[in-house]
């Protein structure tokens, strides 16, 4: 052992050795060695789908705040709208969202989050971002019916915004019709119809629809008209009540007026 230590004698024998041996370290060390590394991968494929998992949760909480924010976004444009559209005309106004929708074939109705405790009177107008709906035609104190312009039973005072000229728009389905139109009526497809303010229910020059349709039979005296009314009737999900005459303000709950005397 000395003179190994002092001249390394055996060194090749030791080499020699350890390569014949080290099969036999390897197989006495794999199962150590196995049990270790199936314990490591198992814990890296754990906290993999550990991670995989918190990361579809989080992506679908975001999805959803995504969602969340992509309607608001489109609430917020729609209110701009609605507001933009009563700031051209001055009225005071109260903004409304729609609860429900009749569905019966010949009727045309909704019923909106407020009522006589927000100031909401019979026969209120009812406008979108676009023109006129309709009026409010039955009142609760937290919600109202209001009828729309297609309702049949439903008529309101127009006037062709190019000549000025006058008609009655009734509710036929999804559309109106004028039936008063004589043959030789100066009108055409694409007029806009707006609110000629006779009755006193409906302020003067708020859109109403544009004439889609003129038909004209020689043997009849009065031609066929149509008109597609200008508010989204089937989209819109806001809406405003008007207060015809009153100075611009918008209505809050925390601040309600008194309904106003109609107008005879």
């Amino acid at each position: 052992m000395t003179l190994d230590h002092r001249f390394n004698l055996l060194g090749d024998l030791r080499a020699t050795i350890s390569v014949v041996v080290y099969p036999v370290q390897y197989a006495v060390n794999f199962p150590v060695s196995a049990g270790e590394w199936m314990d490591e991968s198992f814990s890296s494929r754990e906290t993999l789908l550990a991670e995989v998992t918190s990361l579809k949760t989080q992506q679908t909480i975001l999805n959803a705040r995504l969602q969340k924010m992509a309607a608001l976004e489109s609430e917020n444009i729609r209110l701009r709208q609605l507001l933009d559209s009563t700031y051209k005309f001055g009225d005071k106004v109260l903004i409304a969202e729609l609860m429900s929708v009749n569905l019966e074939p010949f009727s045309r109705e909704i019923v909106i989050n407020k009522g006589s405790n927000s100031g909401v009177y019979e026969g209120q107008p009812l406008l979108d971002a676009n023109g006129i709906m309709g009026q409010v035609t039955t009142v609760t104190p937290l919600t109202s019916t209001a009828m729309l312009i297609t309702d049949p039973n439903h008529a309101i005072p127009v006037a062709i915004n190019r000549n000025g000229l006058r008609a009655i728009a009734i509710g036929s389905k999804d559309a109106l019709e004028l039936p008063h139109f004589p043959n030789n009526a100066d009108i055409q497809v694409g007029d806009l119809l707006i609110s000629s303010g006779l009755g006193g229910r409906f302020p003067t020059g708020y859109p109403v629809g544009t004439i889609s349709l003129i038909e004209i039979d020689p043997g009849q005296p009065f031609a066929r008209v149509r008109a597609k009314p200008a508010a989204l009737l089937q989209q819109t999900r806001e809406v405003l009540l008007i207060w015809p005459d009153a100075k611009l303000e918008l209505i809050t709950d925390e601040a309600t007026p008194a309904p106003p005397e109609e107008v005879q």
